[in-house]
């Protein structure tokens, strides 16, 4: 399918002249082409709307006026103050460090999922919760068919279709719920992250898809004189194999990384995308809380709690990377440094960098 890529917006107020002749032009070619998704939402607080009840004459404030109208509740407004350190943060590392300007495609809007009910928009990031919220935001939009979050399978949760994603509406209808949705977005160490991935993914036998995807690739690429059931099966890629793979410069060459340790600045572009509401995991529970009562969900609705007696925390994270040389580390932490400075993480202790 052909694309076309046209120029930046013009800054407000100013409109770029064109000859009659390539307006039509221009016209023809957008009748039969798919363009390029050119939104470039400023870092400035959005303008909120509000949210209209099925019922007729009624109305209510959307979760975006709440979150900027100050009209929480006390309990709220305590939260209120750490997401907004959050978002200010997240807005002068974009400023400070993001040097040009990224035209978006609706293709980049994947992992945006929309709940037009309540008017949300979530950016999921693997390894961060995500099976819960997408659970939750079937709850939202399923219209009475699920209730309990808890009890819906968790493959059931990643199946594409069962919630709606932003790149699947047209550009004005994209760039609407980007002005008046409430955007939130979950994100974590970033080294944590990575090492869950690596579990998840490289040591749990029934993972054989990405051991065949993934793990024949890696040992191909980095253990000398594999032996043939590794090269065929791929289930024993060790944490510095998968190191040296995410640090390969063919890598990334050859495909984009896999959504599980993909950077999250490249998952969800929160330098384009204002999102109003910053969740960490290291808070789960109370930032997960802030949104359900923006959404005024928090009556009939809890976020699920975290059963998981290994999850992967700081130690954890500590003992994988001791088996990894310093200059790998030095390595690795670049490729994930933008997510450390915008999401405000501080280089891990047990990094040996020099």
């Amino acid at each position: 399918m052909n694309r076309v890529q046209a120029a930046p917006p013009a800054a407000p107020g100013f409109r770029m002249r064109m000859p009659g002749g390539g307006r039509l032009l221009l016209a023809a070619c957008l009748g039969s082409l798919l363009v390029l998704v050119l939104f470039f939402q400023s870092i400035t607080k959005p303008e909120p709307a509000v949210r209209t009840d099925p019922k007729p004459g009624k109305s209510r404030r959307s979760p975006l006026q709440t979150l900027y109208n100050g009209d929480q509740q006390p309990e709220l407004f305590a939260a209120q103050r750490s997401l907004q350190g959050r978002r200010e943060h997240l807005e002068q590392g974009c400023l400070s460090h993001k040097r040009k300007r990224q035209v978006l495609s609706p293709e980049d809007l994947k992992h945006l999922i929309v709940d037009d009910k309540h008017s949300l928009i979530y950016c999921y990031v693997p390894k961060v919760a995500c099976t819960n919220w997408k659970r939750v935001l079937m709850v939202l939009t399923s219209e009475g068919r699920y209730i309990n979050p808890l009890a819906i399978p968790a493959n059931e949760a990643h199946i594409a279709g069962n919630l709606r994603t932003l790149s699947e509406f047209t550009v004005p209808e994209i760039n609407r719920r980007l002005r008046s949705y409430l955007k939130f977005i979950f994100v974590r160490d970033p080294f944590e992250r990575l090492v869950s991935a690596y579990r998840n993914k490289f040591t749990r036998s029934y993972n054989t898809a990405f051991h065949k995807r993934y793990g024949t690739k890696i040992i191909r690429r980095n253990r000398p004189d594999p032996e043939p059931e590794a090269l065929e099966k791929g289930s024993d890629v060790s944490f510095p194999e998968f190191v040296q793979y995410l640090v390969d410069p063919r890598t990334q060459r050859e495909e984009p990384f896999n959504e599980h340790w993909e950077r999250v600045h490249s998952l969800c572009h929160p330098c384009l995308i204002h999102y109003d509401v910053v969740g960490k995991y290291e808070t789960l529970e109370p930032d997960s809380q802030a949104v359900l009562e923006l959404a005024g969900v928090d009556g009939t609705l809890q976020f699920p709690s975290s059963g998981k007696s290994t999850r992967t925390d700081g130690n954890m994270a500590a003992h994988f990377f001791k088996h990894i040389s310093p200059f790998y580390q030095k390595k690795l932490f670049n490729l994930y440094r933008m997510d450390f400075l915008l999401f405000n993480y501080s280089t891990p202790e047990y990094l040996r960098t020099r």
